[in-house]
């Protein structure tokens, strides 16, 4: 049977809510090592094997695809220490690790958020994609319409600008999609999912959905990036 969370994994997350501080979190380690961390690294590795098929180049190790569930609380008035979600980062082994395209799956309390594209891109590779779109808007703007992939992964996140950016005339056939600043598919789900045999497909579903617009957003990140070391 596929992996999935328990009631109680989905409980300890959401009383980190209201017993977030270091003390608590240590005195039970052993709780969420058995029912948060125990399944969810079992399952991303079910992902990874399945990722093989239809994008062997974002195959990560569970345990680097898991993002830390500490919280980044140096420059934070808020001071809990830890997230109330658990997620991780399925990025490609051909660009660099956090800002090429790839596949995100976060589970909470509140939601199952399963999400693909690309994040956040650095100046350069925002620039780049933004060039390499103007010769295949088309392309991607028929990925993005396709009603099967929209039904599955409804929410585009795109931070568009209010205007062109610089060196793009607003008249360029690809003008809608060059004023994004990231290109970033998306589905929340409930949370309640997380706890049936079937969280493994609704993940794997919405990834294979997005695979060919993760995989064309590469694209130029792809042959501009120095390769990295592959993972295994």
């Amino acid at each position: 049977m596929p992996t999935h969370f328990s009631p109680a994994g989905l409980r300890f997350l959401n009383q980190l809510s209201t017993h977030n501080h270091r003390a608590g979190g240590n005195e039970r380690q052993p709780v969420f090592e058995r029912d948060v961390q125990a399944p969810w690294l079992a399952l991303l590795a079910e992902v990874n094997e399945a990722l093989a098929d239809f994008a062997p180049e974002s195959v990560t190790p569970a345990r680097k695809a898991a993002l830390r569930i500490y919280r980044d609380i140096r420059f934070s008035k808020n001071k809990q220490p830890y997230k109330t979600h658990v997620a991780a980062w399925f990025s490609s082994t051909t660009t660099e690790r956090t800002s090429g395209g790839g596949f995100y799956v976060q589970v909470s309390p509140d939601a199952v958020i399963v999400a693909a594209g690309v994040y956040q891109p650095q100046p350069d590779q925002l620039l780049a994609i933004r060039r390499y779109l103007q010769q295949h808007h088309a392309e991607l703007r028929a990925l993005l319409g396709d009603p099967e992939r929209r039904a599955l992964l409804p929410e585009l996140d795109s931070h568009p600008l209010t205007r062109m950016p610089k060196g793009f005339a607003p008249d360029d056939p690809a003008a809608d999609l060059l004023l994004c600043r990231q290109w970033a598919l998306s589905a929340r789900l409930p949370a309640a999912v997380a706890c049936t045999p079937q969280l493994l497909d609704t993940i794997l579903q919405r990834f294979r959905s997005a695979a060919p617009v993760v995989h064309l957003l590469n694209n130029p990140l792809r042959a501009a990036a120095k390769p990295r070391k592959p993972l295994f």
